[in-house]
């Protein structure tokens, strides 16, 4: 495994978790777009019982523990998750991207739940969003409306709910992003990500932490090929944090 989540930052800095579980593929990507946005990343294991006194927390995409069973049903009973439920909910801000969004849809830190793409294919594309939400934790940084274009990979990207839940979350602003153009995954109502009740938490499908630098990201709706349409997800959590 590829170590080294912890930064040479500032110790001043804002401390934002990194956690890495059996499977998981974008925690480097998630350390170093912490790293970016001007806050130390932290590494924390899927068996870890302490999380090292992180003031913020990402559980990062991949295939945790083979996806068995189903996205996310066992990474939830990690050690870890036990940490990350209690911080949570004592408004802790934490973010889920891809299967970290399927694992806290799993822990019932969100909302819903997320199963096989209606046409059945693993995607990887660039995809547009619209930002829903700028009243989150991760999210603050976005203006209301804004369209954006980050990456999405995955094979169970398609967010369900029942249609009473689904009412709930669009009557009381707890959709964040939604897909614009085509629904790439069958996506109840379009929706790309979503929050709690409280706003710490964020869950969505698309890879912010693969759109943060500079001519390696894709083309943003709203100007030239910058690559860094991600970049403010990891920037809100440290503006929510020092503005606290």
């Amino acid at each position: 495994m590829t170590a080294p989540c912890d930064s040479t930052a500032d110790s001043t800095a804002a401390r934002i978790g990194v956690i890495t579980f059996p499977g998981t593929l974008d925690d480097v990507d998630a350390a170093r777009a912490v790293r970016l946005a001007g806050a130390e990343p932290v590494a924390l294991w899927h068996k870890d019982a302490d999380l090292r006194g992180v003031d913020a927390l990402v559980v990062p995409g991949g295939f945790s523990y083979g996806d068995y069973l189903r996205c996310g049903a066992i990474a939830r009973f990690a050690p870890v998750m036990d940490e990350v439920i209690a911080a949570a909910r004592a408004g802790m801000p934490v973010l889920g991207i891809c299967n970290g969004f399927q694992i806290l849809a799993e822990a019932h830190l969100l909302p819903g739940a997320l199963i096989r793409n209606d046409h059945q294919r693993f995607i990887c594309v660039e995809q547009r969003l619209r930002v829903d939400s700028s009243r989150t934790a991760w999210t603050n940084q976005y203006a209301e409306g804004q369209e954006i274009t980050i990456p999405m990979k995955n094979a169970e990207g398609n967010f369900i709910a029942s249609p009473e839940e689904l009412d709930r979350l669009e009557g009381e602003g707890l959709v964040v992003f939604r897909y614009l153009g085509t629904n790439p995954n069958g996506s109840a109502r379009g929706i790309a990500g979503v929050c709690n009740e409280r706003g710490n938490v964020v869950g969505l499908m698309p890879h912010p932490e693969h759109a943060v630098e500079p001519g390696f990201g894709p083309a943003s709706p709203a100007g030239p090929r910058t690559g860094t349409d991600g970049l403010a997800l990891f920037r809100s959590a440290i503006h929510s944090l020092l503005s606290a």
